[in-house]
C-alpha cells in the first residue's frame, strides 16, 4: 500500500528588503510598479536612524504602496515603532532580540528573526514563536556562510519544522538553490537595487529562477511518488 503523499508546498515567494531609507519619496513612487510586477509577499523596511517621529513618518509614507499591494510591511528592528507606524511586524536579529521583541509584537503582528548562528538558536526561535526564521544574511562584518551551507540549513529546517524559512539570496543562482532546498521565501536586497537593468528586471529574473526551482522540486516529487506506487517483487499484488 503506497504511503499518502505529503501535500505540495506552495511556490516560494519573494521578500524584498529596501535600501536604507532616509527620504522615502523616490521609493514610494517606484514601489507600486515593482510590487505589481512580481510575487512579493513582504517588504522589509530598513530605516536610517533618526528621532522616532521622523522614522514613523517615513514608514507612513511607504506603507500605502506596500500594504495596498497585498504585501506585509516589516521594520528591520525598531520594534517600538511598529504599532505607532502601522507596520505589520518587525524583523529581529539574534535570539535575544527576538525574545525582547515578542511581548510587543505578539499576538497581533509578525515577528521574524535572522542572525541565527546555530541550529540550537534556530530551534529556540521556533519554540519561542517566531513567524519565520531567516538563513544566509550577512553578519555585522558583512560575512555570510557559503551557498551550500545556507542551502543545507534551509533544507534541514524545511524538512523538520513548521514555521516558514527564508533564504537570503545575493544572486540568481542562490535564489534558485535556496528555493530548491525548500525555502518558503527568498529575500532579495542588493541583488535587486544594484542591478544595472533596473529593479523591475531583477525581480522578474529572480522570480523566474524561483519558479524554475519549484518546478524542478515538483517534478522530482512526482517521480518519487510514481515510483512508490509501482508494484515490486514480494508485494501484496500477488
Amino acid at each position: 500500500m503506497a504511503a499518502k503523499p505529503a501535500p505540495a508546498r506552495p511556490t516560494p515567494r519573494l521578500y524584498l528588503a529596501t535600501p536604507v531609507v532616509d527620504d522615502p519619496q523616490s521609493l514610494a513612487a517606484s514601489l507600486p510598479c515593482l510590487l505589481a510586477g512580481a510575487d512579493i509577499a513582504a517588504v522589509l523596511l530598513r530605516l536610517q536612524p533618526a528621532d522616532p517621529r521622523t522614522m514613523i513618518s517615513r514608514v507612513k509614507a511607504l506603507a500605502p504602496a506596500i500594504q495596498n499591494a497585498g504585501a506585509a510591511l516589516l521594520l528591520d528592528g525598531h520594534v517600538d515603532l511598529v504599532a505607532r507606524s502601522g507596520a505589520d511586524g518587525a524583523h529581529a536579529t539574534g535570539i535575544e532580540a527576538l525574545e525582547e521583541a515578542l511581548p510587543t509584537l505578539k499576538p497581533d503582528r509578525i515577528a521574524g528573526v535572522g542572525g541565527l548562528a546555530t541550529r540550537h538558536d534556530s530551534m529556540a526561535a521556533g519554540e519561542f514563536g517566531a513567524d519565520y526564521v531567516m538563513f544566509g544574511e550577512p553578519d555585522a562584518q558583512g560575512k555570510r556562510p557559503s551557498m551550500d551551507a545556507i542551502a543545507e540549513r534551509l533544507q534541514w529546517w524545511a524538512e523538520l519544522f513548521e514555521p516558514p524559512c527564508v533564504g537570503y539570496a545575493t544572486s540568481r543562482e542562490e535564489a534558485y538553490e535556496f528555493a530548491l532546498a525548500g525555502a518558503d521565501f527568498i529575500l532579495v536586497e542588493d541583488l535587486v537595487w544594484a542591478d544595472p537593468h533596473g529593479a523591475a528586471a531583477a525581480l522578474a529574473d529572480v522570480g523566474q529562477a524561483v519558479r524554475q526551482a519549484y518546478a524542478a522540486t515538483r517534478g522530482a516529487a512526482k517521480t518519487v511518488q510514481e515510483a512508490s506506487q509501482e508494484p515490486s517483487q514480494g508485494s501484496l499484488q500477488g
